[in-house]
């Protein structure tokens, strides 16, 4: 029982260490071919916006927003992607290959 104890406390401590470094994970979204950029990290944060200034000339709002929206939204599941990745890097050898089990959710 105490070697699982310290077991849990050595996985506690590996996913604090993971949730921090997500900070800087980043993902890139584009939407429009390249004409916006998206750059979200890993606590699902949008850390940049890169609008070519060739549509902000463009007199359609709508246009505009579900560019950005698109590319934020696939930055997003980039993102997910890798923080699950760093999950995973950070709890191996720890925690066992149990079918199903999904821990994304203590990542932040």
């Amino acid at each position: 029982m105490m070697k699982m104890m310290g077991k849990m406390k050595e996985v506690q401590s590996r996913l604090k260490v993971a949730q921090d470094k997500l900070a800087f994970v980043t993902a890139v979204g584009e939407s429009g071919g390249g004409m916006v950029k998206a750059t979200v990290n890993g606590k699902k944060q949008v850390v940049m916006l890169d609008i070519d200034p060739a549509i902000l000339t463009s007199t359609d709002k709508i246009l505009i927003q579900d560019l950005v929206i698109a590319a934020v939204n696939i930055a997003f599941e980039k993102a997910d992607v890798l923080a699950k990745e760093e999950l995973k890097k950070s709890t191996e050898g720890l925690l066992p290959n149990i079918p199903g089990l999904d821990l994304s959710n203590l990542m932040g």
